[in-house]
């Protein structure tokens, strides 16, 4: 358990430099949005190949319902905090930060964090070594989260403790999810185990639809397509 939240601790910590890197210096759009389409490749190659297969070569039911179940889950919960106003919140210009609700967009940030995390911990006691292509990938695209969030949220006026302090609970929330992969998994072996690695396997690429891939289109154009590929064939590689 300690290593699952070491591990979700490494990833979640490169929030802090993307955020420390706005606070230096203000780094260009195109640069976010390439660097947020490498993450979503590596990320979408760690979901096919290190939790979905792994999950239907265990068992196929299970890992068809967990799959289904995470991928709605993860979009009702995102759909909540659109709603009560975390829509945007990663947005550069401001104007989604500056309209919406602090609260949700802590909440919606912290959501975005927990299928990943929950993926290191589950790995760990499923194959007692965490998937490489999945650090890879949530380290390399937190940065460029945090880039792209830091400096909307500070446009739209928030201070730079009241920054640091939204993403220091989104590492906590992450270091948690990692835990709570470990123990859920843990307790729930075998099938169960290929239930919750489908079901955190939905979520993140729902999770990848819905904001990175949008986000590093919007940044860099359609070189975003050649990163994502890149970034993918990195984690097939690694995977």
């Amino acid at each position: 358990m300690a290593e699952a939240a070491f591990w979700g601790l490494v990833t979640a910590g490169s929030l802090w430099v993307g955020a420390a890197v706005v606070f230096a210096a203000r780094p260009r759009e195109r640069w976010i949005g390439l660097a947020l389409a490498f993450g979503a490749g590596a990320l979408i190659a760690a979901v096919a190949y290190e939790l979905v297969l792994e999950a239907y070569a265990t068992d196929v039911a299970e890992a068809t319902l967990g799959f289904a179940l995470g991928a709605l889950t993860f979009y009702v919960g995102d759909w909540v905090i659109n709603r009560r106003g975390g829509g945007g919140r990663k947005s550069m210009s401001g104007e989604h930060q500056l309209a919406g609700s602090a609260n949700a967009i802590v909440l919606g940030t912290v959501l975005d964090g927990i299928p990943e995390s929950f993926v290191l911990g589950a790995s760990l006691v499923q194959d007692g070594v965490v998937p490489v292509a999945v650090v890879v990938g949530v380290f390399v695209s937190n940065v460029p989260e945090a880039l792209s969030g830091t400096t909307g949220l500070l446009q739209a006026g928030w201070s730079r403790r009241g920054v640091s302090a939204m993403w220091t609970m989104v590492v906590v929330g992450s270091v948690s999810a990692a835990i709570a992969g470990w123990l859920v998994v843990d307790a729930m072996p075998g099938r169960g185990g290929a239930f919750a690695l489908a079901f955190a396997g939905g979520a993140v690429l729902v999770m990848l639809t819905d904001t990175l891939i949008p986000d590093a289109l919007k940044l860099s154009g359609r070189e975003a397509g050649l990163l994502t590929a890149l970034g993918f064939a990195v984690g097939f590689a690694l995977s």
